[in-house]
Order: structure tokens, then C-alpha cells, then sequence
């Protein structure tokens, strides 16, 4: 169906629950100078999140631009997940990507970016040119970086990986942990879903120099011996 801000608005509101609100406040570090500084939660779960995002599915882009421009994060989260129904069904792929670009402040906390930048510029760049990436990496904004990062992923779902380590190489001393994550993230799944071999080559290059937590999420589905192997070296 489609609907107004405020009728969406309202759904989300008869879904908060204070209690974990103030878990969630916490959890995406929303305090003075920490990453989520100054984000608000209503404190609903991503399942329900994304039942009121399917319900809304069909609603217009200035619609979804209200609910991105909130300061609720949850309002933001859901028009992203619409964002990503609307990308999946819709023939104007293109605009609903230049849309998400455009956002990109609004996308401005770790869920908001590894739910959705893969299913939307992530897919929409596999046949294309993808210096766009290469852009974003360079950004001063920590999102847009993380974006940069977590698009690969839907490269990586396709056997493609070789820019996912070019991405990789670039931000390896980059100062935030949300990158090295995400980064470790990234090559993780290159092991997993294409080949521990090639991972194991860019380890070998890198992981003397690579920061602790980007190498501990990269080997986390190594065997113990492997795992002992690169963190005692390290």
C-alpha cells in the first residue's frame, strides 16, 4: 500500500517500547563523540521494521525523504528498507540508486549501511563501472567508506572479489574500528563463500600490518591452529 509520512510515522510509534530504546541508545554508541552521536531510538526490533516496510513498500521517494531526514533512527532504517523493496521490484534502478547516493548523511549509523548498500549500490554497480566506489572510500565521512566496503559484498556473492581487496588495501590504516570490521567482514566472506585460499593470500601480504580487529574478524572462521597461527605472528 501506499501512505503518507504520517501514517507510517504512526505504525512505528505504536511499535516503540522505551525499555529497549535505552538498550539500543547504548548499543549504537549514541553518547557525546562516539559514532551515533546524537541518534534517537523508538527501541523496535529490524523484524518488525521490516513488516512496516513491506506494508509500505509502494509509497513515493519524498515520502521516504521525510522519514530519511528524521532524527528517529528507526524512521530512517525503515524508509532505507523500503528504499530496498522499491530497488528489488522497480525498473528505475538508477534514480532509486542517485536517490540512496544523495542520502548518504542520513545513512549514518552501521545497521543503516550494512542492511542496504549491498542490495542497492552494491547490485546495481555489478555490470558497471565502479570507480564510484573508489570515491567513497576516499571520503572523510566514515559511512560513506563503510558504504564503499559492505557494496562489495554483492560482488563477493558472485565470485568476484578483486575489489573488495583493492577496498581493502586502501583503508587498511584507516583510524576506525567500523572499518576494520567491516573490512574484516568483507574478507571473511571472500573465505567463505569463494575461496579461503585467495584470502589467505591477501593475509599473508597484509596481516603483520592490518589493524587486530580487522584480522580477527577476517580469520573468525579459521580452524584454531590457523587462527594461532596469524595472531601470534601478528
Amino acid at each position: 500500500m501506499a501512505g503518507t509520512v504520517i501514517e507510517v510515522k504512526k505504525e512505528l510509534l505504536k511499535l516503540a517500547d522505551k525499555k529497549k530504546a535505552e538498550l539500543l541508545q547504548g548499543f549504537f554508541k549514541t553518547g557525546r563523540g562516539e559514532y551515533g552521536e546524537g541518534d534517537i531510538f523508538l527501541g523496535i526490533v529490524v523484524p518488525e521494521q521490516r513488516k512496516v516496510a513491506k506494508k509500505y513498500k509502494d509509497i513515493d521517494l519524498n515520502v521516504i525523504q521525510e522519514l530519511l531526514n528524521s532524527k528517529f533512527h528507526e524512521h530512517r532504517l525503515v524508509a532505507l528498507l523500503i528504499l530496498v523493496e522499491k530497488y528489488q521490484k522497480d525498473d528505475s534502478k538508477k534514480e532509486i540508486v542517485d536517490f540512496y547516493l544523495k542520502n548518504t548523511a542520513n545513512i549514518n549509523n552501521w545497521d543503516l549501511v550494512d542492511l542496504t548498500a549491498h542490495k542497492i549500490l552494491g547490485e546495481y554497480l555489478q555490470d558497471k563501472d565502479r570507480d564510484l566506489l573508489f570515491k567513497l572510500a576516499k571520503s572523510e565521512n566514515l559511512w560513506e567508506r563503510r558504504i564503499s566496503v559492505i557494496s562489495t559484498f554483492a560482488f563477493i556473492n558472485k565470485g568476484d572479489y578483486e575489489d573488495s581487496f583493492r577496498i581493502a588495501e586502501m583503508l587498511l590504516n584507516d583510524k576506525h574500528d567500523l572499518i576494520h570490521k567491516a573490512i574484516g567482514w568483507m574478507l571473511r566472506e571472500v573465505g567463505k563463500r569463494v575461496s579461503q585460499e585467495e584470502e589467505e593470500k591477501f593475509l599473508k601480504k597484509h596481516y603483520r600490518t592490518m589493524p587486530r580487529t580487522m584480522l580477527r574478524y577476517a580469520i573468525e572462521r579459521f580452524d584454531e591452529k590457523k587462527r594461532k597461527y596469524y595472531l601470534n605472528r601478528y
